[in-house]
């Protein structure tokens, strides 16, 4: 037994300084690293990781980093493709709310949330504004009130897919309102957006990042924010919160979050999370965010422990309520 122990020990010291020198040298030159978006392009969270992306190359070295669309299953598929990744920080995730709903919204989900994935820090937190197509003839949340209660059982309701934020935020104003509606629901904000703007559904809750160019362009109407206050963007001031409009506690906010397969070295997870904490900082960065209506994240959930600890108190948050509901992403 000592001769085996003795024979073993210089090959779990050479595994070490490999692992070690590894980690030291992350992230190698010329290699990618790619951020995975479990969304279609040109949607709110593809937006929040482009601009990500740009700003995690400095402190990262020069190296390159590029976003991947794996859409599907209330953004299910994306995240297994990271959870099944090569755990050697090169293939990493960009998720939304998602990560606190699927555990309850996705059947037969590949992956457990909680000890699947390294958390690396959060990103930023976005509120949700409810718009509605051009053609609506309210002009403001009081007249839209009114020709809800005047249209019940007509309304499309717009989401982007089963379990995206926009179909959570819909879920909820529903309730809200004590109105049922239609959900059409497609893959992507993109998609949905493109029949807003061209009259196919009525209207849709979705994140700033994706509405406030829209809204300012005038190419749909903008009634109300989700957030507790009202925003600051030039874009979006003018509207009420859907609190101050009689919505009592009507508070949704989509947040962001970096992750990495579970396993991920410590010292390369050491080394995203500084940079990462480095592109908060940016001011070009700051600045789009700000310009799509998201805040970005200056408290304690920038640490990783802090960030796991949040996600789990949203997988209680909202486990209840899409039981209620009664909806699922196969």
């Amino acid at each position: 037994m000592k001769k085996l122990l003795k024979a073993l020990t210089p090959i779990a010291l050479l595994a070490s300084v490999t692992l070690s020198a590894h980690a030291a040298d992350f992230p190698v030159k010329d290699k990618i690293i790619t951020l995975v978006v479990p969304f279609a392009a040109g949607g709110p969270t593809d937006r929040v990781a482009r601009d990500l992306a740009e700003a995690l190359r400095k402190p990262l070295g020069g190296a390159t980093v590029v976003v991947d669309n794996a859409a599907g299953a209330g953004g299910s598929i994306g995240a297994n493709k990271v959870a099944k990744a090569s755990n050697d920080g090169y293939t990493l995730l960009v998720h939304h709310i998602g990560m606190g709903t699927m555990p309850t919204l996705v059947r037969n989900i590949p992956f457990k949330v909680e000890s699947d994935f390294e958390y690396l820090g959060m990103i930023n937190d976005v509120p949700m504004t409810l718009i509605g197509k051009p053609s609506l003839p309210a002009n403001n949340y009081k007249e839209l009130a009114v020709w809800i209660g005047q249209n019940k059982g007509k309304i499309n309701l717009g989401n982007a897919g089963v379990g995206s934020a926009s179909h959570l935020c819909g879920l909820l104003f529903q309730e809200a309102v004590k109105t049922d509606m239609t959900p059409v629901p497609y893959k992507g904000t993109a998609p949905a957006m493109t029949d807003l703007i061209g009259g196919q559904i009525d209207i849709m809750c979705d994140q700033t990042t994706n509405t406030t160019s829209q809204i300012e362009a005038r190419k749909v109407k903008g009634f109300a924010v989700t957030s507790p206050k009202r925003l600051t963007t030039p874009a979006l001031k003018d509207l009420p919160t859907l609190q101050e409009s009689g919505l009592k506690d009507f508070n949704v906010s989509i947040w962001h979050g970096l992750y990495a397969p579970k396993g991920t070295p410590a010292d390369v997870q050491k080394r995203l999370n500084d940079a990462l904490k480095v592109a908060l900082k940016d001011p070009e960065f700051i600045k789009k965010q700000e310009g799509l209506g998201a805040v970005v994240v200056v408290d304690k959930r920038v640490e990783p422990a802090e960030h796991k600890k949040f996600v789990a108190a949203e997988i209680a948050k909202w486990s209840p309520i899409i039981k209620a509901a009664g909806v699922y992403a196969d």
